[in-house]
């Protein structure tokens, strides 16, 4: 009687068994990969050149196939290269994006100012070229979208804040502006408050709004440049503004903001805000989703009707 190798047998049985899983896991990518490969997008790109103040501006428009509102993306703070994540999600809900190089970063021309490079980036003849910039951004924008009643509007975070007013002031293209954690005071009284709460996250925890405003009125300036306030701008603008703030901010003091937002509100301006109690500074791309949300269904609504996409330039 012939002996069988019961190891030998079980060895075979289980590579047979791997290869089919093997198999069938192959498959079921393959499939998946085909499904979203025939999904086609809901938007195009184009990388495109644009001048502004005698230097190239590199960037990428994203242009969906309806659309809703239209947004020029400006820069916060810090060597920024366009910024194709936030433009993803504006155009898949329907808002067309340009988004750019900071000027001196990336594949745009010029020359980059920050501490980074031990230069002033908030002195007032630096934000007022990048809100330069962000016009001529505008501009650009503004010439790939074949119907000129879509609403072009500009949108940024934090030391965007200083500069998508001065932009708006310099282009009527400008219909709308949204910032996230924007300050509503000069540049050295944000300062003394940043530097007063030094980073520490629970600073709320053991510091009053009398004591925070106390600093930022009287505290010495620890460089000097020359300032900006913005309420100087927004006084004089006609569009409707959104504001996103969070309440543990400590970078911008939000009870003075919003202070001074509600005296340009009772001078009939069209400005609003919304306050997240329990957010910091980084209200755009916090753990929680609302603050965007907010955000993107206010553009949205800026205008009730669509637009079909823009023919290719």
């Amino acid at each position: 009687m012939k002996t069988i190798n019961k190891s030998k047998a079980f060895g075979r049985t289980s590579c047979t068994k791997e290869f089919s899983k093997n198999l069938l896991l192959l498959l079921f990518l393959f499939a998946n990969i085909n499904c979203i490969l025939a999904t086609p997008r809901s938007f195009t790109t184009r990388n495109i050149k644009f001048l502004s103040e005698g230097d190239l501006i590199a960037g990428t428009i994203f242009i969906p196939n309806s659309i809703s509102a239209a947004v020029v993306i400006v820069h916060g703070s810090g060597q920024e290269k366009r910024m194709t994540e936030f433009a993803t999600l504006l155009a898949k809900n329907n808002i067309a994006v340009l988004t750019y190089d900071k000027r001196g970063v990336g594949e745009s021309g010029g020359i980059y100012a920050g501490p980074e490079v031990g230069t002033n980036n908030v002195d007032f003849s630096n934000l007022n070229l990048l809100s330069l910039d962000a016009s001529a951004a505008v501009t650009t924008l503004s010439e790939y979208l074949s119907n000129n009643q879509i609403p072009l509007g500009l949108i940024g975070a934090s030391q965007a804040g200083w500069i998508i007013p001065l932009a708006a002031d310099k282009n009527k293209k400008v219909k709308f502006m949204a910032i996230f954690s924007g300050a509503l005071i000069t540049v050295k009284e944000q300062l003394r408050f940043q530097f007063y709460t030094n980073g520490n996250t629970n600073f709320w925890d053991s510091h009053t709004e009398e004591d925070a405003r106390k600093h930022i009125l009287n505290d010495p300036d620890k460089y000097e440049f020359i300032d900006t306030n913005p309420l100087d701008t927004l006084s004089k603008l006609s569009i409707p503004g959104l504001w996103i703030f969070g309440g543990k901010d400590i970078q911008v003091p939000v009870n003075l903001s919003i202070e001074n937002l509600n005296t340009l509100k009772l001078k009939s301006k069209n400005y609003e805000y919304k306050l997240f109690p329990l957010l910091g500074h980084n209200t755009a791309f916090s753990d929680s989703e609302e603050p965007m949300n907010t955000v993107i269904k206010w553009m949205k609504n800026i205008k009730t009707w669509k637009h079909k996409k823009p023919k290719s330039k």
